[in-house]
């Protein structure tokens, strides 16, 4: 990766960020005004930057995004500020170092896969990539308004790179916004092609050898930034709005 100052890394991951919104708007992973993608600021580490509440994914621009600190005070951008968004992000950022981008919102099928509280299988190779990487916070306790309830989704994903939030929806983390969104969106297509498979007939599920072998020459941070890439140069062609 190339070396960038602190201004230059910001911007990189602001413009990322607002062209991560703007590709699960395209790609229909949106429900109306829930979900929320963060980038961690690269000098103020434990700020993040968000979507301002109550603009549609597909309207988000480099300029509206908000930077929020660790207390939940607005520090640039203006208001308002999703609370679950702050509930959720803060917990997974100040838990994970490692951690520069998160995503959750309330996908069609990682929310009907959420319902049934059950896993991402390894039923192909695409899905292997979340092969023992993966948890399922098995709770819900309504919207999620509070810190603590934050800190318990951070705690069951522990180290892993997707959570599944029973009865919610999906949430993904990565060493970079690219990546993190990049796994989201895999990792709602894994749970698209598990449903209508399940609807099909019996899963043949891959022993744990094979699926170990197959998760271990998959996906990486890098090769999740590159899938990412590839869809970034399609939106800022398509919406070069979204780097204002």
């Amino acid at each position: 990766m190339p070396v960038r100052t602190v201004e230059q890394e910001r911007l990189h991951r602001k413009q990322k960020l607002a062209a991560a919104y703007r590709i699960f708007a395209k790609l229909g992973l949106a429900e109306g005004l829930a979900g929320h993608i963060t980038a961690r600021d690269p000098e103020l580490t434990d700020h993040f930057w968000v979507n301002r509440a109550g603009l549609d994914f597909s309207r988000i621009t480099v300029s509206n995004l908000l930077l929020v600190n660790a207390k939940g005070e607005i520090v640039a951008g203006r208001p308002p500020l999703n609370t679950a968004a702050f509930a959720i992000h803060s917990q997974i950022h100040a838990a994970r170092p490692d951690v520069v981008g998160a995503a959750h919102t309330h996908s069609p099928y990682g929310r009907a896969l959420s319902a049934l509280a059950v896993p991402l299988h390894p039923i192909s190779q695409d899905a292997c990539a979340f092969y023992q990487q993966h948890v399922i916070f098995d709770e819900y306790n309504g919207v999620v308004l509070s810190e603590e309830e934050g800190r318990k989704i951070a705690t069951a994903l522990g180290p892993h790179k997707l959570a599944i939030l029973r009865n919610h929806g999906l949430l993904t983390v990565g060493a970079s916004v690219e990546s993190a969104a990049a796994r989201y969106i895999a990792a709602e297509r894994a749970a698209r092609t598990q449903l209508i498979a399940a609807a099909a007939g019996p899963l043949h599920i891959l022993d744990h050898e094979t699926a170990s072998f197959t998760a271990g020459q998959g996906r990486s941070d890098d090769s999740d930034r590159w899938a990412f890439d590839a869809l970034y140069e399609i939106i800022i062609e398509e919406q070069p709005d979204l780097l204002t």
